[in-house]
Order: structure tokens, then C-alpha cells, then sequence
């Protein structure tokens, strides 16, 4: 079965208690400096969705705009419909009365014939249906006809009149039956009759002068015109109605949407900063193990320095003072054992040297380091590397060449070591800002059990190292390894 290590961190553990300790803490100090009056409303209005509160919101300003467009329209309505009836009986009773009223030129009062056909017409005809009350008002407010006659002769100081006098129509929808004051004496006839009527004043003139000589007021029974007031206010509250609940459907849609939206967007920053906070702490903590790992690494160099090199090279002195004490020996013999030692000193120093030198990759395509970096590892080691390189980017910042450099020389060391160079490939891929470099052999496969602690052995530190040169720059490290089925090294980079 497959071992998969991966480079992993405890920073997303720390980053989610620390948020989550914030957030404790924010809350008990928020929990105890509330007023429990005041907040209580406030608290369960923030635990509502952002189009929750809108609706809420919208609902109250659209209430309250929508009730005042519906009144003034239902005012506006209902003053023009009785405005359009009162002028069209205005002029019907303009017609009717200014016969009657000529004699009114020279005196301040009807003659009883003309009060008697006035009666007569109103009692016989249609108008009788509707028209409920007549009065015929001299230009100085006395009333010179009325159908209720205790009123005429009386005198009666009115605004309508002098605006009638002025030549406009006034009307006055009456349904309000119970107020009746000690000032309305003069309409307390049609008061009485409990029925919603409308008044209406006309100017009524002389014949061919127009001039004002009186006025004609007159009450018109209001049942079927209030019936169409309402009828037309229903219809109206009704469109206001529907246009309101509309907006406010559509306001709510177009907000839920945005809601959402907008809490996607508030998720993802979280995640991308909990993803940067633990980022930033790998990388934090690859810096500083990688210090650690240069450190050991100088260490071995020096051991393998003074264990091998440094060995031969004090055999080398050691036998050229024998040689000097003892003048009988054989020189030859010597001679070549102090040359043996000394090729053998020179090879180890120049293994050491080719580990630590790096070819120039700062001209080289990542391609390129890739390729030159297998035909060294064969050359020294008389192994073959399978090469299998995808199309990758030319423009790889320095700092990545290196490390990709470094990663895949240390990993094909280590396949050389442990699998004795066997099934070596060496694969690069790159696709959608991702680059991936793996380096897999056919050995027996090596034991990842705690493979980030440092061990005494050269393997350890060499796969701790990897991973922290990898990680410092943001990558991930990756080790999959069974047993007899090989190692693979796999090291990721955004670029």
C-alpha cells in the first residue's frame, strides 16, 4: 500500500483557536457592556441575513411613501370627480335659475310667483330625484330663495359666496351629518336630512351683460358619487398595493443575490486568509529549519572532510617521514602509496566540491538545468536518468531554478544511494500556474515514518532538507514510497 507524506503545518490549527479565541473574547466584552433594553432589538436584527433587514427596512419606507402616494392620489381622484360633477351641475342649474333671478337686478327679493314656479319645477320634474335643497344668495350674503323658507330674508356671511361672486364654481362634499355647529344655522334644513350630499356654488348672471347678480347654491344627493369615490380609492390602493409588494419582491431578490454574493466573496477572503496565514507560517517555519538544515549540512561536510581527505592526507605526511627516517626502504613502494592516497584524497575532495558547486543556471533555461542536471548525475554515477519534460515556462525566477535544481540533485543522489540508480526518471509538468517536478526510482523504497525530524543518518537530512528548501518558497513537498515498489519525490510550485 502507498505512504503519502506531505508537507504539512499546524499553522490552520493555531490561525482557527486564535480566530476562534477573537471571537470569544469580542463577544464577552461586547455581552458585557450591553444594555439589555436597548440591544435586545438591535442583537436580533444583526442575526438576520443582510436582505432580511433590507426587506424589513424597505418594507417601512415603502409603507409609508406608498400610504401617502395612495392618499394624495385617492384625494386627487376624489376632488376631481366631485369638481367634474359640480361643474357639470353648476351649469345645468346656471341655466335653470338665471331666468328666475333677472328681476334681482333692481330689487333684493323674488317675487312670490317666481318662488311659486321655482317649487313647482323643483317638486315636478327629475330634479326632485337628486337635488335636495336650493338657495339663492343676493351678492351681500341674504338668502332671496330657499327650499327650507324659514331661511329667506336671513343674512349669512360665507366664503363660498364670495368666491362664487368671484365667477368660480365651488363645491363641498358634506358627509360629515353630525357636525352641526351653532355657525352652520344656515345649512341645518340639509343637516337634517342624514344624507351625504355635496354642495355646489355657481355664479348666476345677467343676460347680456354677464354681470354676477347672484349666486345659486344647491345639494345634490352624494350616494352614487361616494360609491364611485370608493370604487376608484379601492382601485387605486389596489394598483398601489401591487406596485408596492412588487418593488419589494424585486428589491428583495436583486438584495438576496447580492447577499449571497457578497457572503461568497467574505467566505473565500476568510479562507484565502487562513490559506496565507498558514502559508506564512510554513514558510516562516521552512526559513528557520532550513538555517537549522545549512548548519548540519556544514557539519557533515566537515565530517566527511576530516574522516576522508583529511585521513589521507596525514597518511601522506606520515609516510614521507618514514621515508626521510628510514633511507634503506624502498622508494618506489612509497612513492606509490603516497600517490594512491593522494588520488584517493583528491577524488573524495572533488565528490565534496561536486556536491557544493553549482553550474551556472542563471543562463540556462529551467528546461535546460533540468537536462544538464541528468547528464551530470549519469556521468558521475554511470547510471541512466529517464527524462520526461513538458513544455515549461522560460521565465522561472532564479530563486525556484535553484531550488528545483537543488530538489531534483538531492533526489537523484538519493536514488542512486537506496535503489542503486534503478527505473531513475526525472519528470517536470507545467499547467495552469501549477509546476510540478517528480524524481522516482525501482528500489526497494525507503521508510517515512517521521521522515521531518532530522536523523542521524545522510537520508534523513537530505529529505528534511528538501522540504524545507521547497517550502520556503511556498511549495508543497511531497514523498510517496512502498515498500518494493520505489520511491517518489514530487516537489509543486505556483508560478
Amino acid at each position: 500500500m502507498c505512504t503519502e507524506t506531505k508537507a504539512q503545518s499546524n499553522s490552520e490549527t493555531l490561525v482557527n483557536e486564535s480566530d476562534q479565541t477573537l471571537v470569544e473574547s469580542d463577544a464577552g466584552q461586547t455581552s458585557s457592556g450591553a444594555v439589555p433594553g436597548r440591544q435586545g432589538t438591535r442583537g436580533k436584527l444583526r442575526h438576520l441575513s443582510r436582505s432580511t433587514q433590507f426587506v424589513i427596512c424597505a418594507t417601512i419606507i415603502l409603507g409609508l411613501t406608498m400610504t401617502f402616494v395612495g392618499n394624495l392620489v385617492s384625494q386627487s381622484i376624489e376632488d376631481a370627480t366631485v369638481q367634474t360633477a359640480a361643474e357639470a351641475g353648476a351649469r345645468y342649474m346656471e341655466h335653470f335659475l338665471e331666468p328666475f333671478v333677472q328681476g334681482l337686478t333692481t330689487a333684493k327679493e323674488l317675487p312670490i310667483e317666481t318662488i311659486q314656479t321655482i317649487d313647482h319645477l323643483l317638486s315636478s320634474t327629475s330634479l326632485s330625484t337628486h337635488i335636495v335643497s336650493v338657495k339663492i344668495w343676493l351678492p351681500d350674503g341674504t338668502i332671496a330663495y330657499s327650499t327650507d323658507k324659514s331661511a329667506v330674508q336671513k343674512h349669512f356671511p360665507t366664503e363660498e359666496i364670495s368666491q362664487a361672486l368671484t365667477g368660480k364654481i365651488y363645491t363641498e362634499l358634506d358627509n360629515d351629518l353630525e357636525d352641526n355647529t351653532a355657525d352652520d344655522v344656515e345649512d341645518a334644513f340639509e343637516r337634517s336630512l342624514n344624507i351625504p350630499l355635496y354642495e355646489i356654488f355657481a355664479p348666476l348672471r345677467e343676460a347680456g351683460t354677464g354681470k354676477i347678480i347672484a349666486v345659486g347654491e344647491f345639494y345634490e344627493t352624494a350616494q352614487a358619487l361616494q360609491r364611485e369615490i370608493n370604487n376608484v380609492r379601492k382601485k387605486v390602493w389596489a394598483i398601489v398595493g401591487t406596485a408596492t409588494m412588487a418593488m419589494l419582491l424585486l428589491l428583495f431578490f436583486i438584495v438576496r443575490r447580492d447577499d449571497k454574493i457578497i457572503k461568497q466573496q467574505m467566505d473565500e477572503q476568510a479562507r484565502l486568509h487562513s490559506n496565507n496565514a498558514a502559508l506564512q507560517h510554513k514558510v516562516t517555519t521552512a526559513n528557520r529549519e532550513f538555517s537549522r538544515i545549512n548548519e548540519l549540512t556544514l557539519r557533515r561536510i566537515g565530517a566527511d572532510l576530516h574522516d576522508g581527505p583529511a585521513q589521507l592526507l596525514s597518511l601522506i605526511l606520515l609516510r614521507l617521514e618514514e621515508l626521510e627516517g628510514s633511507p634503506g626502504a624502498s622508494d618506489g613502494e612509497v612513492l606509490e602509496m603516497i600517490r594512491r592516497a593522494g588520488e584517493d584524497a583528491l577524488n573524495e575532495v572533488r565528490e565534496i566540491s561536486l556536491g557544493l558547486a553549482l553550474p551556472e543556471v542563471n543562463d540556462l533555461t529551467l528546461h535546460d538545468a533540468l537536462v544538464l542536471l541528468a547528464q551530470r548525475h549519469e556521468e558521475r554515477t554511470e547510471t541512466r536518468v529517464e527524462l520526461e519534460l513538458d513544455t515549461l515556462p522560460s521565465d522561472v525566477p532564479i530563486a525556484h531554478k535553484i531550488c528545483i535544481y537543488r530538489f531534483a540533485q538531492e533526489a537523484l543522489n538519493n536514488a542512486y544511494i537506496h535503489a542503486g540508480g534503478k527505473g531513475q526518471k526525472l519528470s517536470a509538468f507545467y499547467s495552469e500556474g501549477l509546476l510540478e517536478v517528480q524524481v522516482k526510482d525501482a528500489g526497494v523504497g525507503i521508510s517515512t515514518e517521521k521522515p521531518s525530524v532530522p536523523g542521524r543518518g545522510r537520508t534523513h537530512l537530505g529529505l528534511v532538507g528538501m522540504r524545507y528548501r521547497v517550502e520556503s518558497l511556498g511549495g508543497i513537498f511531497i514523498i510517496e514510497s512502498a515498500p518494493h515498489t520505489g520511491t517518489k519525490a514530487r516537489a509543486q510550485f505556483k508560478i
